[in-house]
């Protein structure tokens, strides 16, 4: 028998069906990593970090960016590869946590809605906050200390936000920044300045 030279002792002797498994395995993976890449459409799009009501303002900083699937319905929303272009206004009220619809933002305000603080005379029911409805009641003043019956001056108002109190003074009431139709700014100024007795009280709506 022929002996066999050193170099021939060092050779890796490798068994094609191992080969054959290593390629296989391989291909294997690189498809699966190609199939689940092609079914994942998520795409990121624009989600409301706090309430943003009818009327404000919608720059980036109200904004969180989402990875979701939406299929064919992303187009409804404002994608994050689009940005948000200066001077976009809420036409409706979006919740925090919402994705933010097409349909809810415009390049200008359309609402017909203007921004007025309310005092109210006692404290609002609890839970009130931004983007929630209520009544404004009005009770003008008669005599010192007297009033007329009260009465709805505005319905179903939107809150746009709660003034905080500031100072060393405290009061019982609070102040409410509300969106009021244009038409009733002018009667609800009047009142304030006439010292009508206001009244905020939640809306059937707004209950619950």
């Amino acid at each position: 028998m022929a002996r066999r030279t050193d170099r021939e002792r060092g050779a890796l002797r490798l068994d094609p069906r191992l080969i054959i498994g290593i390629v296989l395995i391989a291909g294997s993976t690189t498809g699966v990593w190609a199939l689940v890449s092609g079914f994942d459409d998520s795409i990121e799009v624009y989600v409301a970090r706090d309430t943003i009501t009818a009327g404000s303002t919608v720059a980036v900083d109200d904004l969180v960016v989402e990875s979701v699937r939406l299929g064919s319905s992303a187009e409804r929303y404002l994608l994050a590869e689009e940005g948000v272009g200066d001077g976009l206004v809420a036409t409706r009220t979006v919740q925090a946590g919402e994705f933010v619809p097409r349909s809810a933002v415009d390049e200008v305000d359309r609402t017909g809605l203007s921004v007025v603080v309310v005092p109210s005379r006692g404290p609002l029911p609890s839970g009130l906050s931004a983007g929630d409805r209520i009544d404004v009641w009005s009770a003008a003043a008669v005599e010192r200390g007297s009033f007329e019956p009260p009465k709805v001056l505005i319905s179903d108002a939107e809150i746009a936000g709660l003034v905080e109190s500031e100072g060393m003074v405290q009061t019982d009431g609070v102040s409410v920044e509300l969106l009021v139709p244009r038409e009733k700014v002018a009667a609800l100024l009047e009142a304030l300045a006439a010292g009508d007795a206001i009244d905020l009280v939640a809306a059937r709506s707004a209950v619950g």
